[in-house]
């Protein structure tokens, strides 16, 4: 009545097994009013309303245990164990006897006898995950849906019928009529019933009928909503005109209701009677009005007024509104932010500060005897001013914190090198912080040995992240991406066993190989490239080195003449020229071929693939 909040229970594993579904176990084991359904007993906001022996809830689980909590000793009763072994979708109540029926993403119903905690029947509902169940009104049979819907008959657990279903899993089964609307024939407890289902991003909410023969398995109606449904909440159809009443609240946070006498087959989609939507009043300095969601909305039991939870899930406001359902579209005008600053200050008032006379005497923590002045405490200016001397302007947030700023050259080691784990302190630092200059004085370091300490001595949690920065630079400048080869080179070797661990190992590294893969695939034709283009170099620097030689007088100073003829000599240095051009030739051949094998080792070591012209002179 005052949206309150009355109870608050969190389960000691809340952050493993979060809560995923929740049921109202019928108030004391007797079943409800027919007007009640099964359906009702889901309703968070009509707490307040039912009877007060409504008190076991019974909580699924992420990890496929199911925990029964009483609200009223406000504590958890029991927990059952041992049926699923992952999430449960859903959990309903049978009315009559203390069962409950429950569904999970392992493919499997299970049914719990709920006093001996313990597993009655478990089954395979599906080939996919069943998402949701609904116990028929008679209590003989169970609706249970993955994509496709089926009926089952619970005393033999066989498939009593078929519908065809949603594309999507379905998050919501309910029964909308108590009796058949055909009074003719004699009433089975199921055939001539007619069931509602919605379904996760599916804008159709589809309306089934459960035939004698198997024949139809499609819907016989749908009604129209403007987003996926996220709650629903109708009122039964006891007698054969009487029309079903509908309240969906969709994710966009409208409500839309409907109103229809379910009767046979309706070819087109149904549109809703009435769209209710709540707005902030867009005063106080912002003029434009916001929207405010609807999160949850209930039929009260006269079936007229409604229950609307809007607001935050915080702090809901639950409000009763009554239809006038003349209008297509209602607009409701609340002040959200009223109500809620107004709790909030309440809340923080309840804060007393103690109040410290100046002839209290304040002991101090010490050495036996050790006294010291205390000072009652002054108001915030006066203390300032203490702080601070009169010539003194105040440091500002910018400069100390530049104060604090470790300065990486200055941590040096006995050897001169900037530590490693200091290294891989500042790189963690870095990629959280996203600072480039720390990350480039970090990843520029050329020393192997460095590299591999700071990778080695990083925690494991930034070895994705440095990752990322890695591929975002290797698609920069050639010469840095050499240097990031050698970064890449130490984290796949350190650390392999971690990232072969990692499910989304693929698309993580995706880039990376991309990357590696464009790069290798010009390798080939660069390296022939190279090779060419090296002895080009090689011969026009050999032909300069030719030219420049000074050319040397030929006249002797000094002439000796022997016996032999001169002719002679002059032959043997022709051929002595012959050999060393010839030789000249083999080299650079040699030369050509080893360069070509030697250029794939060279590229993939260094990186670069422009060699100086300096340099290669020198080589050669």
């Amino acid at each position: 009545a005052s949206s309150r909040l009355q109870q608050e229970y969190v389960p000691s594993a809340h952050l493993s097994a979060a809560c995923t579904c929740l049921a109202w176990a019928p108030p004391g084991g007797r079943p409800p009013p027919s007007k009640d359904g099964p359906q009702r007993k889901k309703r968070k906001s009509e707490v307040a309303e039912v009877d007060k022996q409504l008190d076991i809830l019974a909580i699924g689980t992420a990890v496929g245990s199911i925990l029964l909590y009483s609200t009223v000793k406000g504590e958890l009763q029991s927990k059952l164990d041992g049926g699923h072994d992952n999430k449960v979708n859903c959990v309903r109540w049978h009315q009559d006897n203390c069962c409950l029926y429950s569904c999970s993403d392992d493919k499997h119903i299970v049914e719990w006898n709920a006093q001996t905690c313990k597993v009655k029947c478990k089954w395979k509902g599906d080939n996919s995950s069943v998402s949701s169940l609904c116990i028929s009104p008679d209590g003989k049979m169970l609706l249970s849906a993955g994509r496709t819907i089926k009926l089952w008959d619970l005393e033999t657990k066989e498939v009593y019928r078929h519908f065809t279903g949603h594309a999507t899993s379905v998050s919501s089964l309910m029964f909308t009529t108590v009796k058949p609307t055909n009074e003719n024939k004699p009433f089975d407890g199921i055939t001539g019933l007619y069931f509602l289902s919605g379904a996760i991003h599916d804008r159709l909410l589809s309306v089934w009928y459960i035939r004698s023969d198997r024949k139809e398995k499609n819907a016989v109606m749908s009604f129209t909503v403007t987003d996926e449904p996220t709650f629903i909440d109708l009122t039964v159809s006891e007698v054969k005109e009487e029309p079903v009443k509908l309240a969906v609240v969709c994710r966009d946070g409208q409500l839309h209701l409907f109103e229809h006498i379910l009767n046979g087959y309706c070819k087109k989609p149904l549109t809703s009677n009435c769209t209710i939507q709540i707005a902030t009043p867009g005063n106080d300095g912002d003029s434009t009005p916001k929207p405010v969601p609807i999160l949850a909305a209930a039929f009260c039991t006269d079936k007229q007024s409604l229950l609307l939870v809007y607001g935050n899930l915080l702090q809901p406001i639950i409000e009763k509104v009554s239809l006038n359902t003349t209008e297509s579209h209602v607009c409701l005008i609340r002040d959200v932010q009223k109500v809620l600053s107004l709790k909030t200050d309440v809340a923080v008032t309840k804060v007393k500060t103690p109040v410290v006379n100046s002839d209290t005497k304040v002991l101090v923590p010490g050495i036996p005897g050790h006294s010291t002045a205390v000072k009652t405490p002054s108001s915030g200016k006066e203390k300032k001013k203490n702080k601070r001397k009169p010539g003194e302007t105040e440091e500002s947030i910018e400069e100390r914190l530049e104060a604090l700023d470790i300065d990486v050259s200055k941590v040096k080691t006995p050897g001169g090198l900037p530590q490693t784990d200091s290294f891989a302190v500042l790189l963690v630092q870095g990629l959280e912080s996203n600072d480039a200059e720390i990350l480039n004085r970090v990843l520029n370091t050329r020393k192997e040995n460095v590299i591999k300490n700071t990778v080695a001595r990083m925690p494991i949690h930034a070895v994705i992240p440095l990752l990322h920065e890695l591929t975002k630079r290797l698609q920069g400048n050639p010469y840095s991406a050499s240097l990031m080869v050698r970064w890449l080179k130490s984290v796949f070797t350190l650390h392999a066993s971690y990232l072969s661990t990692l499910p989304d190992l693929i698309p993580q590294l995706g880039m990376l190989y991309q990357l590696m893969e464009s790069r290798v695939k010009t390798l080939q034709k660069l390296s022939r490239l190279h090779g060419r283009l090296f002895i080009l170099v090689t011969q026009v620097a050999a032909s300069e080195a030719v030219q420049d030689v000074t050319e040397v007088n030929q006249t002797a100073k000094l002439v000796y003449e022997d016996e032999s003829s001169e002719e002679e000599g002059s032959d043997d240095e022709m051929i002595a020229d012959k050999d060393s051009d010839e030789n000249w030739d083999e080299d650079e051949e040699k030369e050509e071929q080893s360069d070509e094998q030697d250029m794939t080792v060279e590229k993939e070591i260094n990186g670069d693939s422009d060699l100086e012209p300096e340099n290669e002179s020198e080589e050669e």
